[in-house]
């Protein structure tokens, strides 16, 4: 049973709840996903096609693959019944799992003529499409609520290894702006867990807790800011901050700065926010970060434009080292993300050595 999302606004001394409502059609609910899917929390997905067309007629509202190469199936309910949406996603799941690389090439070159899938991914991921691309599949239900039946069925299925899984959104709207929350029915780590000791081939599921973070050193943020406010952060445009949104607190951090190394190790304490938002410890008094001494002279360069702004998470960290100390070792884990897991033989391996060699509790 998902866990009811109830939203309060503060006003001095005056509490008022903001009453959840419908979203006006799961289109647009949809339009959303299609310019942001990091809102469902899951691993960085490329989307492959929106309305794509089976070879049985019908259309999965999107069709997109994560980094390991596992595929999505992710559908909006809208007002079919729990036994048609159901039915829906598994027709879906039979035609997914014989889908081969030209295949999913073919079908993203028809919603993407200026890119071929491979370097599109390459791109997105930074790394070629693995070999392992297809072994598994995940199958999404989108809704604006949930009923009884709907997850009594889901639930049902992931016990026997059917990769189903279920979300649904609250809206709200407090004034002229306009807010969603998200709500899973299953944890989908919990999920894929399921699936897999019922016997589900493919990849070792991700551990829950662990991240790659890429911390990209420049004018813009350094390494010597991080280590002594404890954060950290991406900017310079939409594609390399969004990915932070992933980051939940307690989540632990593995940091490597491109084409040097792994340099920490972190917890993650609150959730990401824009870097105006942001504040340090400054000799026992609370400071915004922009107004504290920082070795980054262009942290606020792009305050005032939303997309090319700093955007920063807290982080506790459990050790951290120098950059010219720095951890690398061929087989290591590394992505263009800002965050993704850390996950697969190479995140495996990685979490096992920068562990060892910076002495943190390798499970956490």
């Amino acid at each position: 049973m998902p866990i009811e999302v109830g939203i309060w606004r503060v006003d001095g001394e005056d509490v008022t709840r903001v009453v959840s409502s419908k979203l006006g059609n799961e289109e647009r609910l949809e339009d959303i996903l299609e310019q942001d899917v990091s809102i469902l929390g899951l691993d960085v997905l490329l989307i492959i096609g929106r309305q794509v067309t089976t070879d049985f007629g019908k259309r999965i509202d999107l069709f997109a693959v994560d980094s390991q190469g596992v595929l999505y199936a992710i559908e909006l309910k809208r007002h079919r019944t729990p036994r048609e949406i159901v039915a829906q996603l598994l027709d879906y799941g039979s035609w997914l799992r014989g889908l081969d690389l030209e295949r999913i090439s073919e079908m993203y070159a028809r919603n993407n003529v200026n890119e071929s899938f491979s370097d599109a991914f390459v791109d997105h991921f930074g790394e070629a499409v693995p070999e392992t691309l297809n072994e598994s599949q995940q199958l999404i239900i989108v809704a604006s609520e949930l009923d009884a039946s709907t997850e009594r069925i889901v639930s049902y299925l992931t016990d026997f290894g059917v990769p189903i899984n279920a979300v649904f959104f609250r809206y709200f709207k407090d004034g002229d702006r306009e807010y969603l929350a998200r709500s899973w029915l299953l944890d989908p780590v919990e999920a894929e867990g399921r699936a897999r000791r019922a016997g589900r081939k493919g990849k070792a599921a991700w551990n829950g807790q662990d991240f790659y973070v890429s911390f990209g050193v420049d004018q813009q943020r350094t390494w010597e800011d991080a280590r002594r406010y404890g954060f950290i952060s991406g900017g310079g445009g939409k594609w390399h901050s969004q990915s932070l949104n992933a980051l939940e607190p307690g989540h632990r951090v593995f940091v490597n700065i491109p084409k040097v190394g792994f340099v920490g190790v972190g917890e993650v304490e609150e959730t990401v926010v824009h870097v105006k938002d942001f504040t340090v410890n400054v000799d026992g008094s609370p400071t915004p970060i922009l107004e504290a001494p920082l070795k980054a002279t262009a942290m606020g360069a792009h305050a005032d434009d939303p997309d090319l702004s700093e955007y920063v998470v807290a982080v506790k960290w459990l050790t951290t080292i120098p950059e010219t100390q720095a951890i690398w070792e061929p087989g290591m884990f590394a992505n263009q993300h800002t965050a993704c897991r850390l996950q697969g033989e190479k995140g495996e391996f990685t979490i096992a050595r920068v562990s060892e060699r910076m002495g943190v509790d390798e499970t956490g």
